[in-house]
C-alpha cells in the first residue's frame, strides 16, 4: 500500500510539470464603435499632420480631381465619353416635332436661335435613321413593282441600304464638322452640337421626298428632288447667314458654298434613289 502522505513540491523546476499560474493582471480594453471604419490612427499616420483615410467611402469617388487628371479627362476625352452626348438625347417629343415644322418653312430663319441654348442630337439622329429606312424600303418597293409589272426576275439589293447609311450618317457628320472648322479659322466660330442639330434637321424634307419619288414620272421626280433640295439649302443658309456675316467680305462666299452643297446632295439623291431602274 502507498502512504497517503505526499511530498509538498514548492518552487521547484520539475520537467513536465505545470508551471505555476502568475497573478492576474487586469487588462483594459478600449470601447470601440463598429459604426466607425477606420479607426482613429496614431503615431505617425493618424496624427494631426499626417493623412488619414477617408472616413466615408464616397469619399475617394467624390474628391475633386487633380489638375493633371483634369487635363487628360477633358478636351477630346470626353468625345469617348456616354455621359457627355446624353444631355443631347434628353429632350421632349413636342420639342423635337416643333423643331421638325421649323424646317418645314426654311424662310423663318429663327432655328439657330430657338436652338442655341439646348441643341439637340435625339432628332438628327432618328431623322437620319428614317432616311435611311425610307430609302432603303421604297427603292426596294419601287424597282419591285417595276420588274414585276415587266415579268422580270428581281433581286435584293443589300448595297442599297449600306449605301444609304453612309451617305446620310456621313453627310450629317462631317458636313457640319467640316464648317465647324471653316467658321473657326474664319473667328465666327460656332458650336459643333449646334451645327449638328442644324443639319440633322435639314434633311428631314427628304423624307416626304423619298416618299413621293414612287410616283411613275421622271418629270416630276426632278421636280420633288429640287424642291426638297432648295428647302433644305435655304432653311441651312438663312440660319446661318446673320452669324457667318461678322466673317467680313468672305461671308457671301460661305453661304453660297453652305447653300449649294445642299443642293448638291439633293442632285445625288436624285440620281441614286429617285429612280427606278429595271
Amino acid at each position: 500500500m502507498m502512504s497517503g502522505h505526499y511530498t509538498s513540491i514548492e518552487n521547484q523546476k520539475v520537467s513536465g510539470s505545470v508551471p505555476a499560474v502568475p497573478d492576474p493582471q487586469s487588462f483594459k480594453f478600449s470601447d470601440s464603435n463598429l459604426q466607425t471604419f477606420p479607426p482613429a490612427a496614431q503615431g505617425k499616420i493618424g496624427g494631426s499632420g499626417g493623412s488619414r483615410p477617408p472616413t466615408n467611402v464616397n469619399d475617394t469617388f467624390s474628391k475633386t480631381v487633380s489638375s493633371s487628371d483634369e487635363s487628360q479627362q477633358s478636351g477630346w476625352f470626353q468625345a469617348f465619353s456616354l455621359s457627355t452626348y446624353k444631355p443631347y438625347f434628353d429632350i421632349d417629343t413636342i420639342d423635337v416635332l416643333d423643331r421638325i415644322k421649323d424646317s418645314l418653312y426654311p424662310f423663318n430663319g429663327a432655328f439657330k436661335e430657338k436652338t442655341a441654348s439646348n441643341p439637340d442630337l435625339y432628332g438628327p439622329f432618328w431623322i437620319c435613321t428614317t432616311l435611311i429606312f425610307v430609302a432603303a424600303s421604297i427603292g426596294t418597293f419601287v424597282t419591285y413593282i417595276a420588274h414585276k409589272l415587266k415579268h422580270q426576275e428581281w433581286n435584293y439589293d443589300i448595297n442599297v441600304v449600306t449605301w444609304s447609311a453612309g451617305l446620310f450618317y456621313g453627310y450629317a457628320i462631317f458636313v457640319p464638322l467640316c464648317l465647324y472648322l471653316i467658321l473657326k479659322y474664319f473667328s465666327v466660330p460656332s458650336g459643333l452640337v449646334q451645327l449638328l442639330c442644324l443639319y440633322g434637321y435639314s434633311l428631314f424634307v427628304f423624307i416626304p421626298a423619298l416618299c413621293l419619288s414612287v410616283v411613275p414620272w421622271e418629270i416630276f421626280r426632278w421636280v420633288i428632288a429640287g424642291v426638297a433640295g432648295f428647302m433644305s439649302a435655304t432653311f441651312v443658309a438663312l440660319n446661318l447667314r446673320a452669324h457667318i456675316m461678322s466673317a467680313g467680305e468672305r461671308w457671301l462666299l460661305i453661304v453660297a458654298g453652305i447653300f449649294l452643297l445642299q443642293l448638291a446632295l439633293s442632285l445625288v439623291l436624285k440620281i441614286y434613289l429617285f429612280k427606278i431602274t429595271v
